[in-house]
This record gives structure tokens, sequence and C-alpha cells, in this order.
């Protein structure tokens, strides 16, 4: 984009969007757009007079410079004088009428803005108005509240149709739009004018719906209800997607009230606050758990309104995204992290507007088909196409040892691959691992069975099963001849390296045998199973015990498609098992150098942990028909083969 004349323009409209984007109770989740009108000079040095508008699927609450498109506002005015103009041709448009090919798409409402009056115009959902609005009332019931200077407007689906309602009306001497069942639109030339304006009358939705604070999840509390039937609803989930999906159980209080309501199903399912709301959450929950049902009127839903739409739809999948169960509480559903964490927030908002708007006189929000309108949305429609997802999107892993080594690269290179995984580890080092919400992590001795079972009671009630288990946590005893070994040292290996193993994997095949995909469980094993060393015995041992569990698990778990694998690496010396001292010892047994004894196998290579790491996802990611497989990383061992 060429220099404005008013060089401070495009700073003041990322101020003042950051400041309105920052309360949730005014934008949600890339919610709301803003605007500034200045001049620009084009190519040929002549003078534009551009209106600089929200790039679309830019958050208002992080935006910089760069996601704002100055469009040419004379053409954005010529527009407006079509009779019709359809949402596709309508984006074509406003791609040409941008100074700068390389500026974001400007948002669908580009067209309203260019034509409201004021240098500044500022557009929210706000969690107050919407409350207002969405009731069966007159304009005079929502004025009465907000004062003069307002003009309040039927719903009309955002685009072309609302721009040309809106130049349809007089909106001299106003400084505001109401849109009902939408939002708010303030303008004025004083951008922190126009802020304060559009807060002011925020403030006095809020106080008439009574409501100080909006999306307040109130107190943290204990989940209850098994983790067997999260496990159980996730998997119906899933089925009804046709992919796997997370499922969170939330330990918000409030959302715990709502969804224990004796008439939850009455005051829910009446819509949502917003049309866009219909694209996090669906326009309905779920209560109960009867995830088959729900799916089937949703299909019904959409056959119903189907000749509604101007081209061919790809129908979305029907699973609920958020559920109301009177044991289990308030779930949510999505195919990410995020996904959960946006329908969390869209509820918890939105049970804040129904309860408001039913104080104030009833909650109304559209109906069906203006709902479909927006689900179904040429626009929504057209970014199906460019979808991409990870190969683990969806999926849950438990990972042992994660603090370090082979545990740390496993884990990292699951989250990387889309999954949301659980880590357990001694090392507080295990919370640092992952820094996003698809990261858990456990403190604690794998050989103590309360942290196992805590493993997979945050892997269910945070992410809603298990699909992957990766043993990787181990220890290796100091050097000992068999007739040295002490009794404690042989029991610790023991209980770490096969006992614990034995009481993860009971734990948790009654929610690993309900993934979507099946079940994987991968054993990091070693090659010492099967080419011993000396003075190993405790170590050798035991791990030789865990590869014969893990075995075993492969022959009995078939049935419940479980998958159960091992990798057999050899000398990696990136772990924490291998400390200088020992990688001395045993380089001086074997009469060798350390850089020799690194790179002691057939290929003359270093075995890493991201080297194993990677063996451990291929098999969770690829190879469906193999099961009891153990798969050598070791570089090539002669004694092993």
């Amino acid at each position: 984009m060429s220099v404005a004349s008013s060089p401070d323009a495009l700073a003041e409209i990322v101020r003042v969007s950051r400041a309105l984007g920052s309360d949730p109770a005014y934008v949600l989740h890339g919610g709301g757009n803003t605007s500034i009108k200045t001049t620009g000079v084009d190519v040929t040095g002549e003078a534009v007079e551009l209106v600089l508008v929200k790039g679309s699927g830019w958050n208002l609450a992080t935006i910089q410079a760069a996601g704002f498109a100055p469009l040419r506002r004379a053409r954005l005015h010529d527009l407006l004088q079509l009779e019709q103009l359809d949402d596709a041709a309508m984006v074509n448009e406003l791609r040409q009428a941008s100074l700068d090919a390389s500026a974001p798409t400007a948002s669908i409402e580009a067209l309203l803005h260019a034509y409201l009056p004021g240098r500044v115009v500022l557009h929210s959902h706000a969690d107050a108005i919407v409350a207002l609005t969405n009731r069966d009332v007159a304009p005079a019931a929502i004025t009465e509240v907000l004062g003069d200077r307002v003009v309040v407007l039927p719903y009309v689906k955002p685009g072309f149709g609302l721009a040309r309602l809106v130049a349809g009306t007089d909106v001299s001497g106003v400084d505001a739009v109401v849109l009902s069942n939408h939002g708010l639109f303030t303008f004025g030339d004083d951008p922190d004018a126009t802020l304060a304006r559009h807060r002011d009358l925020v403030a006095r939705a809020s106080a008439a719906a009574g409501v100080p604070v909006w999306g307040d999840p109130g107190a943290e509390i204990d989940r209850s209800g098994s983790v067997a039937a999260i496990a159980q609803l996730r998997e119906a989930v899933s089925t009804a997607a046709g992919r796997p999906m997370l499922v969170r159980q939330s330990s918000s209080g409030r959302a715990d009230e709502f969804a224990r309501r004796p008439d939850v199903a009455a005051v829910s399912g009446r819509g949502t606050a917003t049309p866009e709301h219909v694209l996090y959450t669906k326009r309905e929950p779920l209560v109960g758990l009867d995830v088959a049902a729900y799916a089937a009127r949703y299909r019904d839903y959409v056959a119903r309104h189907r000749t509604r739409a101007t081209t061919e739809i790809t129908e979305l999948d029907p699973a609920p995204r958020v559920i109301f169960d009177p044991e289990l509480g308030c779930l949510f559903a999505g195919e990410s992290v995020s996904d959960l964490r946006v329908a969390a927030d869209v509820a918890l908002h939105t049970m804040d507007v129904i309860d408001a708007a039913d104080r104030l006189g009833g909650y109304r929000s559209l109906d069906e088909s203006d709902t479909f309108d927006i689900e179904y949305w040429s626009l929504e429609q057209a970014k199906l196409a460019g979808r991409t997802r990870r190969p683990l999107t969806g999926e849950v892993a438990i990972v042992t040892g994660a603090a370090s080594g082979i545990g740390r690269a496993v884990a990292e290179r699951l989250i990387a691959d889309g999954a949301a995984v659980v880590g357990v580890d001694l090392s507080d080092a295990v919370a640092e691992v992952g820094s996003g919400d698809a990261w858990r992590s456990i403190v604690g001795d794998v050989s103590d069975p309360a942290v196992l079972d805590a493993a997979v009671d945050t892997a269910v009630r945070e992410f809603g099963g298990v699909d992957i288990v990766v043993i990787a946590a181990g220890i290796f005893p100091p050097s000992q001849a068999v007739a040295e070994v002490a009794d404690e040292v042989w029991d610790r290996a023991l209980r770490v390296n096969v006992t614990a193993p034995m009481r993860l994997l009971r734990a948790v095949h009654p929610v690993l045998a309900r993934a979507p995909r099946g079940g994987r469980v991968v054993l990091v094993s070693t090659k010492n199973v099967a080419a011993p060393g000396p003075g190993a015995a405790a170590y050798s041992a035991s791990k030789t015990a865990a590869a014969q569990l893990a075995r075993v698990a492969a022959l009995e778990w078939a049935a419940d498609r479980v998958r159960v694998n091992q990798v057999e690496p050899d000398a990696v010396f990136d772990t924490a098992i291998w400390t200088p001292e020992l990688l001395e010892a045993r380089a001086a047994h074997y009469g060798l150098t350390v850089a020799e004894y690194r790179t002691r196998n057939l290929l003359g290579v270093e075995v890493r942990s991201a080297t194993v790491a990677e063996a451990v996802v291929a098999l969770c990611t690829s190879f469906p028909a193999t099961t009891g497989a153990h798969v050598s990383v070791d570089g090539g061992n002669d004694r092993v083969i």
C-alpha cells in the first residue's frame, strides 16, 4: 500500500482495534471488524480516497498493520448502487478494489464500512447488545435503553444485503447502528471518542441486562463422572464426525451449573446468540449422551433447508460441539484443542446472553433458516476445500519418560503431528516439553500406580480418551556383575521397567479400546532383549520381561483393534540413561573411545532420540496391519542381526 497522506491513520486503527478486540465481552475469536478512512497515493501519483478495512481471518485483539486492506472507497460506493451482487462476485470486487494485491481479503462488511459516515467505524458482537436484541421487541424498546443517536435495524445476513439495508437508512444525526441478533456499529471522526461511544452503549445494555461480567467461568470444580463414560461419548462423537475428535469435560462451575439445570434442554435449544456462533457450536447443544439421535436430527435439519443454498453444498459433520449431561456436566467437542477452547468460550458467553435475555422478557434467536444460511454460506463452504489436517489431528497420547531423551522427542513429534499429549516423568522438566493447550504434564514416579491413574484421568477429562501409549520411561542401573547385583537395584529395575508398564496398560485398556482409529501402544524396548551385554543383568532382564508383556498384550488386544509394537534402540546417547560416566565406562568395557562407541554399528551412524521418535510415530500413523512387531533402531547391530 502507498503511504497515506495521514501517516498515523493505520497506527490509529490498529490501536483502537486491539483495544476493542481485547475484551471477549465484545469480540470472540476473530469476530468484529473495524475501519478507518484516509487518503493514499496510487502508482500514478494520483490521490485516492481509501477505507482501510480489517482483513478476513485477522483477530482484532492481535491485529497488525498488515491485517488491513486498503480499498478504493469510490469503487465500493459504485458497488452499492447495484441491485444485486452475490457473495462470490462481491469478494472478487473487494479484491479488485484493493490498492495492494498482497493485502488480505477485506471483511465481508467492507461495503458497510465504506458507506457509514465518520472517519472511524467499529463493529462488535458485544454480548450485552446481543442479549438486548435477541428478544421479540420493537426497536423502540432498544433505543429506550441505549438512548438517542442510535438506529435499530432488523437482522439481515452480513454482506451486500446488509450494506444495502444500511445504505437505504437515514443515519444522519446518529453515531451508532444496532443490528438485531448481530451486534453494534459505532462511527465518528475521532478513534478514541468512537471507541468510548461503543463502550458506553455496551455498558448501558449490560446495566439493563444485569450482567457486570460476561463469560465468567465461575469457580473451578472437581470434574465428576467416570472416565469410561467420557471415552464412550468421545467414541460416539468421533463416529458421527467420521474422524477422531477431542472431548473436554469442563471444570467451569458456571458451565456445570447450567448443564445440570432441569430445563437445560428447553433453554439451550433455542439457537445461537449470534449467527456466526453456529460455525463453532452448531445451532443446538446435545442434551444427554445420545449422539446418534443428535446426528440424525442434524441431518434432518440440513435436508429441510438444503434448497436455500445457492450452490451445491458439502454437508458438515453432524457431531455435537457442546454437550450437557446431568452426570458428566458440560463437555465440548472439536477436532483440535483450539476448537475445544473456542466452543467453550462461545458456550459460556451464550449462557449469559440467554439468561440475560430471559430476564429482559424472553430469549429469541434467529430461526433455523437464517442459521442455516450462515452455516452453509458459500463463503464458509469455500474454506472447506483448503482445509488440511495433520496426521494425528483429533488423537490423544500418553508418553512416559517424557521429560528428556526418547520420551521427550516422541512427545514433541506427536504434538507436531497434531496429537494432544499427556507426558509423565519424575522430573519437573516435563512441564516444559510443551507450551500450548495440547500438552498436559504429570510429575511423578511411574512406579506409583496413582501417578499412572492420574495420567489416564487427565487424558480423558482434558481430551476425551487415549489413542496412543508410548512407554519410554526406564532406568539403567549401574553396571554390575550378576554376583554383585543388590536386591534393591534389581527390585527397582523391575518396578520401573516392567511393573510400571503393566500397570499403565492395565489402567488405560478400557479407554484405549475405544480409540476411534484403534488403539496403538509402542514400547521403547532395547537391543539388549535380543543381545544382552555383561554387567546389565537388572536392565536386560527387566526390559526383556517388558518385551514379553508387550507381546502378550498384542495377542490379547488385537480383538479390541489395539496394536502393540516395540522399537528396540541401541546406544541412544542423548538420553538421561546415558550419563557421561556411564558412556565412558561402557566404551572402556569394549575397548573403544567414546567417539567410536557412539557409532559402533554397521551403518556407522549415531542413533539419536529423534531417530527413535520417527520410528515410534511411524508405528502410530502407518502400518495398520502390524502388531507384535519388533523394530530395530540401532544402525545395524551384528549381534542382533
